[in-house]
C-alpha cells in the first residue's frame, strides 16, 4: 500500500515529522507493538487550532484538527516504521480540551477514524477512548496518541 499515493487521492499529504518537546522519543518500539507519542495539530512547524472547543474552535475545526494529528501519526510510522511494516493500528487515545458546555467529542475524533481507514484501510481500523482535559500543551484543542502492531517480519 503507498500511502503517499492514497493521501493524493484524498487531496492530502503528510507533514514534516515534529521533534519530540520534551525528553522522551515520538515512536517507541517494544516487542512487536509501536507506541506513537502524542501528536499535536501541528503542520510543518506551524500550530494550528489551539484554543478550546466550543469557545472559538467550531466541530467542524476540531475534526479537522485530529485529522491532522492523524496525518503527523501516519508521518510518524512512514518515516520511522515504514506502513508496510504494520499489520495494523490498535487503539487511539484522544484529548481535547473545551468549554463547559462543549459535547461533540465522538464527532470530532472521528477526524482521526475517518483518516485512518480511508488512508489504511483495515489496517486503520481501531479502538478508542476519548478524554476531555483542563489543558493541553501550547494552548492545543486536540492531541492523538496512537499504539499499532508490527509485521512479524
Amino acid at each position: 500500500m503507498n500511502v503517499k499515493e492514497k493521501l493524493k487521492e484524498l487531496g492530502l499529504e503528510l507533514p514534516k515529522v515534529s521533534s519530540p518537546g520534551g525528553n522522551y522519543i515520538s515512536v517507541n518500539i517494544r516487542a512487536k507493538i509501536a507506541y506513537i507519542a502524542i501528536q499535536f495539530p501541528i503542520e510543518n512547524d506551524t500550530y494550528l487550532y489551539q484554543g478550546r472547543l466550543g469557545e472559538g474552535i467550531s466541530t467542524e475545526e476540531g475534526y479537522k484538527a485530529f485529522e491532522l494529528c492523524a496525518l503527523n501519526v501516519l508521518a510518524q510510522i512512514e518515516t520511522k516504521i515504514g506502513v508496510d511494516n504494520i499489520i495494523g493500528i490498535n487503539h487511539i487515545d484522544a484529548y481535547f480540551q473545551s468549554g463547559k458546555d462543549w459535547d461533540e467529542s465522538p464527532i470530532i475524533v472521528n477526524g482521526a477514524s475517518d483518516l485512518f481507514v480511508k488512508v489504511l484501510g483495515e489496517k486503520g481500523k481501531h479502538s478508542r477512548a476519548i478524554f476531555g482535559v483542563e489543558k493541553l500543551p501550547r494552548n492545543f484543542s486536540v492531541g492523538l496518541t496512537t499504539t499499532l502492531t508490527l509485521n512479524e517480519e
